[in-house]
This record gives structure tokens, sequence and C-alpha cells, in this order.
């Protein structure tokens, strides 16, 4: 079995490493000290395991599983013992290690692991992004039935009974409501990040913190929508 560690925690990571250095058929191939770093290495590699830490700055354990498609066996670890129950809402989650971990709790843990993957075969990991079509919405505005090119719409922002769309040319104010053009929009091309805002994520220049960076426009980006974002993406 192959395995990575995911732990902002040099120390953390050293104990994980050697308990599975313990077993002969477990190999460590990588150790991330942040899941982003973690989920670029997915994107190209294939592993059967990966021990991941709950709690870590920025993008924690949770945004991790939630945003692999087709995410390998998962073992968390960390000191919250309250989060046990929850973990196992996810279906890759096998099992959960509470530190400090035990060389005889994580015997049973490597069983469990081994139990779930001769359960189901699983396929490989990571999805690269598609490109947008050339195709045509219409908007209703002043009597007059404007056509905009779906792929030249950078964001549709929510401002009350409006809506604001912004193309790479001129800015729309429509009366409609962000659900309804959500539903007009292919998406393949375009993705909700906020409660306020949908995108058109191949316009993306940069994405830092908590907002994506569209032309000039800085857009929020809400923590229940993040995981989506970050499995939408190419990367590299």
């Amino acid at each position: 079995m192959n395995c990575i560690i995911i732990d902002d925690e040099a120390t953390a990571r050293a104990i994980v490493s050697q308990l599975c250095s313990n077993v002969p058929d477990l190999d460590v191939i990588e150790e991330f000290d942040n899941a982003i770093d973690a989920i670029k290495f997915l994107n190209q590699q294939e592993i059967d395991v990966v021990f991941l830490d709950i709690h870590m700055p920025g993008f924690s354990g949770v945004d991790f599983v939630q945003t692999l498609k087709n995410p390998p066996k998962i073992v968390m670890t960390t000191s919250d013992t309250e989060f046990a129950i929850a973990a196992y809402e996810y279906e890759a989650i096998v099992d959960y290690l509470v530190k400090p971990i035990t060389s005889e709790r994580f015997e049973k843990c490597l069983q469990k692991i081994k139990n779930s993957l001769t359960q189901r075969p699983r396929t490989k990991t990571g999805e690269v992004s598609s490109s947008g079509a050339n195709e045509d919405l219409y908007i209703n505005i002043d009597r007059r039935l404007i056509k905009l090119k779906l792929n030249e719409i950078m964001v549709v922002e929510a401002k009350g009974d409006y809506i604001v769309i912004k193309t790479e040319k001129e800015d729309y104010r429509v009366h409609t409501t962000l659900k309804k053009i959500k539903e007009k929009l292919p998406e393949k091309l375009f993705l909700q990040i906020h409660r306020s805002y949908i995108i058109n994520f191949t316009k993306i220049i940069d994405i830092e913190d908590n907002s994506v960076l569209i032309e000039k426009n800085v857009i929020p980006i809400s923590r229940s929508n993040r995981p989506e974002l970050m499995r939408r993406l190419n990367l590299l």
C-alpha cells in the first residue's frame, strides 16, 4: 500500500511516518504540511491511503475530503475527539485516530484500511476542468433582447431583485434572480462561489485566501463553496 501524510505539524508527521515504517507493506510516498499541495500531488499520483490531520490553517482536513471527487481511503488524525461521529459521514474516511497514536491502535487501523480496500476498487483521483463552448444567452433589457456570448460573461452578482452580469465589454442589469440565471448557465463553465456571486471560472486570474480575482473584480468565496471550486480547478 502507498500512503501520504498531511499535517501542518512536523512532529505529528514524523510520528505517523514512524508508525508506517514499522509496517512492511505500507510505504510513505510523500509528506505535506498543507492540504493544497497534497491535492496537486493527488491529481498526478494514485495513492491508497491518506493520513490526514483535521485542523490545519487555511484549508482544513474536512475541506480536503470534500474537495476530492474520488478520494483514496482516508484516516483522520487529530486531538479533537468530538469529530469522530461526524467523520464517518464521509464514505472515504475509514478510521479516526486520536493523538497521541499508539502502536496497538495503529495496527487496528491498518486492518480497517485493508478490509476497506478489498471491498471496492477505486478510480483515479483528480479531474481536469472543462473549457466553455460558444453558446448564447439572451437577456431582456428595456424590452430589447440582447444576445450575450456565455464565454464572455465573467461574473454574475445578485443585487436585491436584480442581477448584474459583468462581461468583458459591458455590465448589464437584469430584473431576475441568481437562482434563475444559474439554471441557464452551463455547469462546465460557471460556478456559484458565494450566495451573491456566480463566476466563469475560466476567467480566474488569481486565488488568494478567500477570494478570487477576475479582471479587476475581487469576488469572495464562501466556505461551503470553496471545496467545489478547488475540485474544478486543474491544479499543477
